[in-house]
């Protein structure tokens, strides 16, 4: 196999992990971990590998921020090619096709089960979260992790302002544009709307919800030889409705990515869509009432919306040379670990993130945990209200996070009045298609 979009040109970055079998003094076997989480998020990473650390004594796993998600992916990559990559390392779900075509790279999680010894039933782990990081035999390629979904969040006391009621919440982007009026109307809030991960929750969540392609070869899971379909009356509609809302002054833009997402806990805005995984900062950080609900569908496209995808990222296995079978058994132990139930829980209460088990969603629902924290199962309940289809499985994209940098740049010049959004999305589809093909040409057989 030819894998040259992953496993080339990253040398020149530097990065490797320290060379270590033992934690020093302990006669522990080290596991080296990177992640690209920050904020309250990092903390959460490092207690939770504090309590693995804490409940036995044969480990010692040694968990570093590297970054944002990009810059650990490739971090990684380039300390694999230096001959001394970590362990584990954290990415993003949009790099899912991109570490599957790392061939000597990577150990896939079943195998790695497999070899150590470690049982780990691929059905303990909620559906929409294990079909995303499986094969085509539903084997695990990589551990979940932190898994998210887009969802609302609403600002309650901008709403009472705007004199909007808080018991019948929007649930079409109709309601929402009509509840954006009243509150800037009201001057409940400095802004009405936001969005963080503007191709994720605009385009992507959208197309999912809408059963709607966002490429050929259901999005990439068949093949690939898959298109994309940006071009399609759906996203021109989308991205129409985004303009329309700027234009009216309804919308602050919050730039690329993640760059949003103060703005909500801040009380700039009195709704934002972002990753369910902001709870804890919301929690934080906000000085007011709020609430998170599932994403606005177009009721005029589809009346009963289907399952959104997941975000967040999943746990890789590395390989190294004379990398020993005890550090292999360490990630399988680290793995298990945090598939245990009240883990599991834990983590899902403390971060926002969705519980990676059934049996930790079941719990979380038989202690009252939702109805005590009305919202906190928004992406959960959003994520399960239907059976995924061709469409709404999720995304495996060759050059995935190229290809949403390539969208983002097309949806910016839209937003600044430099083009329509028929000519953004026509433009963006041309450039992703570009990136596809490249991405295949450099991993085909």
């Amino acid at each position: 196999m030819q894998r040259r979009t992953l496993l080339a040109g990253t040398a020149a970055l530097g990065l490797a992990a320290p060379a270590s079998l033992q934690a020093q003094g302990t006669g522990r076997t080290t596991i080296e971990f990177w992640y690209g989480l920050s904020g309250p998020l990092a903390e959460r990473v490092m207690e939770q590998v504090k309590r693995f650390n804490d409940s036995q004594q044969r480990f010692t796993v040694n968990a570093s921020y590297k970054g944002s998600y990009i810059d650990t992916m490739t971090g990684a990559i380039a300390a694999w090619r230096a001959g001394n990559p970590p362990h584990i390392v954290q990415v993003f779900e949009v790099g899912t096709a991109t570490m599957m075509a790392a061939g000597p790279a990577i150990r896939p999680v079943h195998q790695l089960l497999s070899e150590s010894g470690v049982e780990l039933d691929p059905k303990r782990y909620i559906a929409g979260v294990r079909g995303y990081y499986s094969d085509t035999q539903g084997r695990l390629i990589s551990m979940p992790h932190n898994s998210s979904s887009a969802i609302m969040w609403l600002n309650l006391d901008a709403f009472q302002k705007a004199g909007l009621p808080t018991d019948e919440l929007p649930r079409t982007w109709k309601q929402v544009r009509a509840a954006a009026e009243r509150i800037k109307a009201a001057n409940a809030a400095p802004a009405a709307i936001t969005t963080t991960w503007p191709t994720w929750i605009m385009l992507e969540q959208m197309a999912a919800i809408h059963d709607v392609p966002f490429a050929t070869r259901a999005n990439g899971f068949e093949g690939m030889n898959a298109e994309l379909q940006l071009t399609s009356p759906f996203f021109q509609k989308q991205v129409d409705f985004l303009l329309g809302l700027q234009k009216d002054g309804l919308f602050r833009y919050g730039g690329r990515d993640n760059a949003g997402d103060p703005l909500f806990p801040a009380g700039e805005v009195a709704i934002s869509f972002n990753s369910a995984g902001n709870r804890s900062r919301v929690e934080r950080e906000a000085k007011f009432k709020w609430i998170s609900t599932p994403l606005p569908y177009h009721d005029d496209v589809i009346q009963q919306p289907r399952n959104g995808v997941i975000g967040g990222a999943s746990l890789w296995v590395l390989t190294a040379r004379n990398r020993a079978a005890e550090e292999y058994r360490g990630v399988a132990e680290f793995f298990r670990f945090i598939s245990e139930v009240d883990q599991d829980l834990w983590w899902h209460k403390s971060t926002g993130y969705v519980p990676l088990t059934n049996a930790a969603y079941e719990k979380a629902k038989a202690e009252g945990y939702y109805q005590q924290n009305p919202g906190a199962d928004a992406a959960v309940r959003q994520l399960s209200r239907a059976e995924p289809t061709p469409n709404s499985m999720g995304f495996r994209l060759g050059g995935f996070v190229e290809i949403r940098n390539v969208i983002q740049e097309e949806l910016e010049k839209a937003l600044q009045g430099q083009q329509t959004a028929a000519q953004a999305l026509e433009a963006a589809n041309r450039r992703g298609n570009v990136v596809l093909r490249n991405f295949e040409r450099a991993n085909r057989a």
